[in-house]
């Protein structure tokens, strides 16, 4: 039976520059950005359609569409309704779907343990056939972590 590594729980300093969630904090980490993406994830990619269901400012809604672009995680195409000018609509890029499971965790947690009871949660995955699709925490051997206290963090050297 292959021993497990010896697991150091100490705290090692990790540096905000180095730090993965620090970026990704950095580039997803407000609520509007956040927000945007749920609604281009529920199938609202148009700037007028995301700016009404939000209630958001153009000029907001502009900058962190914008910066989404910028980094990868939505793309911009080009629509037009009968008789209207061009207009530009989002959709997630690669980059921008690998966002998924963040988003739907988030609202999982927020409807676990900010709104417990509440079932009118309006963002949930399941796949063509109609299958609910939950987010999980698996360790490398395929098993599910069940149990949070069980988790520690480690340092790579």
């Amino acid at each position: 039976m292959k021993k497990p590594p010896e697991i150091s729980t100490s705290h090692t300093r990790v540096p905000a520059s180095e730090c993965s969630l620090a970026k990704a904090i950095r580039v997803v980490g407000d609520m509007w950005t956040l927000l945007i993406l749920r609604e281009i994830i529920c199938g609202a990619e148009r700037f007028d359609q995301i700016r009404e269901d939000l209630g958001i400012t153009r000029s907001v809604l502009s900058n962190r569409l914008a910066r989404l672009v910028q980094e990868g995680i939505l793309e911009r195409y080009q629509y037009r309704d009968s008789g209207q000018r061009a207009r530009k609509g989002y959709t997630l890029t690669e980059k921008g779907r690998a966002l998924l499971p963040v988003v739907i965790t988030l609202r999982e947690w927020g409807g676990q343990h900010l709104e417990p009871g509440n079932t009118s949660l309006r963002l949930q995955l399941q796949t063509t056939d109609g299958l609910r699709v939950e987010t999980k925490l698996i360790r490398e051997d395929g098993l599910e972590v069940s149990d949070m206290s069980g988790v520690v963090a480690t340092v790579k050297e």
